[in-house]
């Protein structure tokens, strides 16, 4: 791998993570286009750059882990109860994640059984997902009926919890799941964002340590250590623009520009994989 490949998988890594348009399947893509081939060292190095990611949102989102920290402390009843829910939806895709790794990496993750075609389908399934749940979501806002962050109840962080395991599927998203989970448990887009940034927090830290320490050596051995901090730098930088500019737009424009984006990616690249112009 070339200093500038871990850059810009960085980058891609940052911008994507925390929108709903699935890092995932992004970084499955560009490692197909710089021509790094799949392996456990390309896909723990994916993983591991996740971290600068999850620094940024914790730098953004500080005063609310500090709430969360006080609460776990005894001091903070509010957030005693949002780091018991974040833990809580974060448990099933915990124990569903180990106990279905080996299948997902063997026949979702751009292996030679489909290629690609997992990723393009879920783009363009998680497009329409999203137009539709939108839609509706803006409507029980405009009715006043949405629920604000410190309203979400443990049934229903749960309930987040297990829609979060759909992102197993990559090309899905991770955090397209969990703000679709919380916008039909009833929280406002605003509510639903930012439990799914709190989440991420536990989440990608989890998955991290998890392949960090699984495949961290071969990784260092393979790549060395120079592009494994070129990444986790690019991946920072870019996250932290990203989740400032999403924060705002959303509040001003909602979903639907994710939606359309994702339907015509995965028509892009379908088209592409079938005219033979692209390798899936």
């Amino acid at each position: 791998m070339e200093w500038w490949h871990a850059v810009i998988l960085g980058l891609i890594e940052g911008l994507t993570e925390y929108l709903p348009v699935s890092s995932t399947g992004h970084l499955l893509l560009t490692q197909r286009l710089l021509g790094i081939g799949s392996s456990e060292s390309a896909d723990a190095f994916a993983i591991c750059i996740q971290l600068g990611a999850i620094l940024a949102v914790l730098g953004l989102y500080r005063q609310r882990v500090a709430q969360m920290t006080l609460g776990v402390l005894g001091r903070d009843a509010e957030g005693r109860q949002l780091a018991f829910n974040v833990v809580a939806a974060f448990l099933p895709a915990a124990i569903i994640g180990l106990a279905l790794e080996k299948p997902i990496k063997r026949y979702l993750f751009g292996g030679e059984e489909f290629g690609l075609w997992p990723v393009v389908a879920a783009w363009f399934v998680g497009g329409v997902a999203i137009l539709v749940v939108g839609a509706i979501a803006r409507r029980k806002e405009n009715r006043g009926a949405s629920r604000s962050l410190t309203q979400l109840t443990l049934a229903a962080a749960i309930t987040i919890g297990l829609i979060q395991c759909i992102a197993m599927w990559p090309g899905v998203s991770r955090s397209l799941v969990t703000i679709v989970g919380g916008l039909l448990v009833g929280l406002s887009l605003t509510a639903a964002v930012e439990f799914s940034f709190l989440l991420g927090l536990v989440t990608l830290t989890a998955a991290t340590l998890y392949d960090g320490l699984k495949h961290g050596k071969e990784m260092l051995a393979a790549f060395g250590p120079l592009p494994l901090l070129l990444g986790l730098l690019a991946a920072w930088l870019s996250a932290t623009l990203a989740v400032k500019w999403m924060v705002g737009y959303l509040n001003r424009h909602g979903l639907a520009i994710f939606g359309y984006y994702r339907i015509v990616l995965a028509i892009v690249i379908a088209a592409l994989i079938l005219a033979g112009y692209f390798k899936a």
